[in-house]
């Protein structure tokens, strides 16, 4: 820029450190207020009373039986997730799009110094333009030296002059995209909403529907709480929930029946093809082996894998289950067929959840705010069982994992002995589509 200092008597001096502190406060400041906004559209969705009451009136009209009920809880249970998805993908690009605008708003401020002298060039080349050169025999000189001037700046106001116009071309197109993607994520959060609304409705009609009278449920409870604070691991707290609580038992008995009934059916048929789905919505147990389900069942959250099987877990022993980051209030959905054997706190696990697959196979969920389904009670893959919390420090199987999530952890043992679950998760949409 030195032809443009000359015509426009303006020298650039060094950039302030004070002014790339202050550009970089700036920078947080502006992360801070996006990710302030992205909360406020997916936490502070309300729906009005009248799309309640049509929610409400829609479960009303749904026949009473259990297969349609279970069928309409695990279809909702999957828009749900899907939505999580959608809005987790929407909030990334938002970030990105947040830090481009930030980085190219920083670029402009530190060229305030060449737009000062673009400017002030083009003024000056205003208010005294170069003398015409047929005008005056005497101005051919001074035509001479502008036109020489002229020549040797030109160049360099216009790459400057096309530079900044680049930036703020994109800084505007930027700012509409980032408008776009904010539109989306307010009607995904509140499409959201309404979903979770729905699940929370038949999930309780769900509960009317129990047979176990109320009484008999909460001396359950009690007699499962007891048993807990006795229980010295997991595997004692299994053995004893299927042995001294009546539900549980219960649960056991038709786990190992249904895995008999499979047993027997392998024998009839040992060349059978691997199952394809895990079957239809009105089954009252396991359709198929948990052994066979392999390559079938449903992660029970979306998120971010934090932990895997079989790794460091910080005190110098290995994970025995997976953790996953979840989004605040996430749904948790079963991720197979099976009985509840214990729902509720046990020592460092918080919230905890275990279901009988049959044949041995047991399922622990962990770090969950909320558990939706009671002890006996057979839920299916993709069904509601447990809703996750607010940001905070999670701590799940002795392993505490500290997030701006909530951390659910999932946890597979096979006659109380942890087995890794990597064989046994279907592939995700994303990985289908990644071959």
């Amino acid at each position: 820029m030195t032809g443009v200092a000359l015509a426009a008597g303006v020298a650039a001096g060094p950039w302030p450190a004070a002014a790339t502190e202050d550009l970089v406060d700036e920078a947080t400041s502006a992360r801070a207020a996006h990710q302030a906004e992205l909360d406020a559209i997916t936490n502070d969705i309300a729906l009005t009373q009248n799309r309640l009451a049509e929610l409400r009136s829609e479960i009303e009209s749904l026949d009473k039986d259990r297969a349609t009920l279970n069928a309409t809880l695990i279809e909702t249970s999957k828009r749900a997730k899907a939505l999580e998805g959608e809005i987790d993908k929407t909030e990334t690009r938002i970030e990105a799009l947040a830090r481009n605008e930030a980085a190219i708003h920083a670029s402009l401020v530190q060229q305030r110094d060449v737009l000062a002298e673009v400017l002030a060039a083009l003024q000056r080349i205003g208010r005294r333009p170069p003398p015409a050169i047929l005008v005056r025999p005497e101005d051919a000189l001074a035509s001479v030296r502008s036109a020489i001037l002229l020549g040797a700046v030109v160049p360099d106001l216009r790459h400057a002059a096309d530079k900044l116009a680049s930036d703020l071309n994109q800084l505007v197109s930027l700012k509409n995209e980032a408008a776009k993607e904010r539109d989306r994520l307010r009607s995904d959060a509140t499409k959201l909403a309404e979903e979770r609304i729905k699940t929370e409705m038949l999930i309780a009609r769900r509960q009317d529907q129990r047979d176990a009278s109320t009484a008999e449920l909460a001396e359950g409870q009690r007699h499962a709480a007891q048993l807990a604070e006795q229980a010295t691991s997991l595997k004692d707290l299994i053995a004893r929930m299927e042995k001294e609580v009546a539900a549980a038992a219960k649960a056991k008995a038709e786990a190992e029946a249904a895995a008999a009934k499979h047993r027997e059916a392998a024998e009839a048929a040992r060349n059978r093809a691997p199952p394809t789905s895990l079957g239809e919505a009105d089954r009252l147990e396991p359709a198929v082996a948990f052994a066979d389900a392999k390559g079938l069942l449903p992660l029970p959250a979306n998120g971010k894998k934090v932990k895997a099987f079989g790794v460091d877990d910080g005190f110098g022993a290995a994970t025995q289950g997976i953790s996953i980051a979840t989004r605040p209030n996430a749904q948790v959905t079963s991720p197979s067929d099976g009985w509840v054997v214990y729902a509720g706190p046990f020592r460092s696990y918080g919230k905890l959840l275990i279901i009988n697959a049959g044949d041995g196979y047991h399922i622990l969920l962990a770090g969950m705010d909320q558990i939706n389904v009671q002890l006996g009670q057979f839920v299916l893959a993709g069904e509601p069982v447990a809703m996750m919390a607010s940001p905070k420090l999670a701590s799940a199987g002795a392993v505490d994992i500290v997030s701006t999530q909530p951390v659910l952890y999932i946890e597979f043992r096979k006659d109380g002995t942890p087995i890794d679950p990597a064989p046994w998760w279907a592939a995700t949409d994303d990985e289908k589509v990644g071959g």
